[in-house]
């Protein structure tokens, strides 16, 4: 089978599950959610969509590309098909996670929910030129979101629990959208909050 088409210069690293994952019509996609690690390394996120965490089907949580510090691209699943990255969203969706170390490790301590690292420079580079062969190549593509903009539930805070901290924030504060927005030729997707449907991060 030939290698997937991906974005220039993108190392392809495929994770275990990647075939059990359901493909789609290309035309269908039109939507990009910006996702942010949380963890402080690309390898401890290659681990986390590597798990098996959907037994009912074989298949993990994972984005479709992953962007390094250093701007380094990889992909993990090709567009074509779904990725569980985001509830209720994945069927139009395309997961981009950036590396940043978010609240790691104390996800859910309401002690320690401040999101302070800056993204790099090369990974905003990199990231508007991964837009811009996005929007080439799925023509449909429209719209841009947050994980924090889809997810907005809140959970009880590991710390205390008759308190409560949001269960996704990401790419969180230190994600410049301004700079990001100026030229990707999307528009920010804000939805209502609603119930949240099918797997997904």
């Amino acid at each position: 089978m030939s290698a997937p088409l991906l974005a220039p210069g993108a190392r392809f690293r495929p994770v275990p599950y990647r075939e059990r994952l359901t493909p789609r019509d290309p035309g269908t996609i039109d939507l990009v959610v910006v996702h942010c690690t949380e963890t402080p390394t690309l390898d401890e996120a290659r681990a986390f969509g590597e798990r098996v965490r959907y037994d009912e089907v074989g298949t993990g949580a994972c984005g479709h590309y992953y962007l390094d510090r250093d701007g380094a691209l990889e992909a993990y699943v090709e567009p074509e098909r779904i990725a569980h990255h985001v509830r209720g969203w994945n069927p139009r969706s395309i997961g981009i996670e950036i590396v940043n170390t978010g609240r790691h490790p104390h996800w859910y301590d309401s002690r320690h929910q401040a999101m302070d690292e800056p993204y790099t420079e090369a990974q905003i580079v990199a990231l508007r030129t991964l837009l811009a062969h996005l929007r080439d190549r799925f023509p449909a593509l429209r719209w841009i979101a947050g994980h924090e903009d889809l997810d907005t539930a809140r959970v009880p805070a590991s710390d205390d629990p008759s308190a409560t901290v949001w269960r996704k924030r990401d790419p969180g504060p230190m994600f410049p959208w301004a700079r990001v927005l100026a030229d990707c030729g999307l528009a920010r997707l804000v939805p209502e909050p609603g119930p949240a449907t099918h797997h997904g991060e």
